[in-house]
């Protein structure tokens, strides 16, 4: 049997994103603030970690905690913008921000829009009669994902040398209805479908939704507490009690895996479970 020649090899596995601009939305705690501290080491001398996020003490600790890591110490440079991305200016300070970064001699842009809110699972659909409300929380949760993504991608268009790899931090609810959820599970879902359509409209971006599976936050705490629904509250009091939450380590761990890979099919959803 004759080897195989090396273009007929199967690619490797890359081993860092080289030099990148990276920017994580919702990053002051739970899977941003892990994400952050993982991707850091994958990202070579001279790249910019831009986190984002309304907590600006919870930023700037972790800014602190990873300028004195051995990445920080390389010359990763670490900046922070303190925004509520649930408003016109929240965004535009990061797009500010990102403007700052030089394109040239970049590898690779990395987008994670993990910022997201619970919503107001106490209730059930009929009890939402507010519009303002529900454009709020829209505002946060989908608008705000989508004017940021689009107004990156528009500040690093697409070059030879430049690989684009945007990450929508989704959920299973946005594939499954879960009674007293309609906001979170609108969200989720208006979000898978909004990168699905990006990556058929650039081909030459990579895209992924990725759920990132049961995390053991704040959020599940709020969710087996404050659910209507007294299924749902159990189902997620058991998964906590029979220690069948994961850690935000173990997820961003696989995320990262899939990145690296590179296999994917672009805009694909992808779970934590199936991978």
């Amino acid at each position: 049997m004759e080897p195989e020649t090396p273009s007929e090899m199967a690619p490797s596995q890359a081993r860092d994103f080289g030099r990148a601009l990276c920017v994580i939305t919702g990053a002051s705690k739970g899977f941003g603030w892990s994400l952050a501290r993982e991707i850091a080491a994958l990202l070579k001398p001279g790249s910019v970690l831009l986190l984002v996020a309304r907590s600006g003490d919870k930023l700037l600790e972790l800014q602190a905690d990873l300028a004195s890591s051995e990445a920080g110490k390389a010359g990763l440079l670490v900046r922070c913008v303190v925004a509520d991305l649930g408003h016109k200016e929240g965004v535009e300070s990061v797009i500010r921000e990102v403007r700052e970064t030089p394109g040239e001699g970049l590898d690779h842009l990395l987008l994670f829009n993990n910022a997201a809110s619970l919503g107001d699972v106490s209730r059930y659909v009929k009890s939402f009669t507010d519009m303002a409300e529900v454009d709020s929380y829209l505002s946060f949760n989908v608008s705000s994902a989508l004017c940021l993504t689009s107004s990156i991608l528009g500040e690093f268009p697409q070059r030879s040398g430049l690989r684009r790899c945007v990450v929508n931090v989704s959920s299973l609810c946005a594939v499954t209805p879960f009674p007293s959820w309609v906001l979170y599970c609108t969200g989720k879902a208006a979000r898978d479908m909004m990168f699905r359509v990006l990556a058929e409209e650039e081909p030459e971006l990579r895209v992924v939704n990725y759920a990132p599976g049961p995390l053991d936050t704040d959020m599940h705490l709020q969710a087996r507490s404050s659910s209507a629904d007294p299924n749902m509250r159990k189902s997620f009091a058991d998964m906590h009690s029979q220690g069948r939450l994961l850690t935000c380590e173990q997820s961003v761990a696989k995320l990262i895996k899939v990145l690296l890979e590179d296999d994917y099919p672009s805009g694909a959803h992808l779970d934590f479970y199936d991978l």
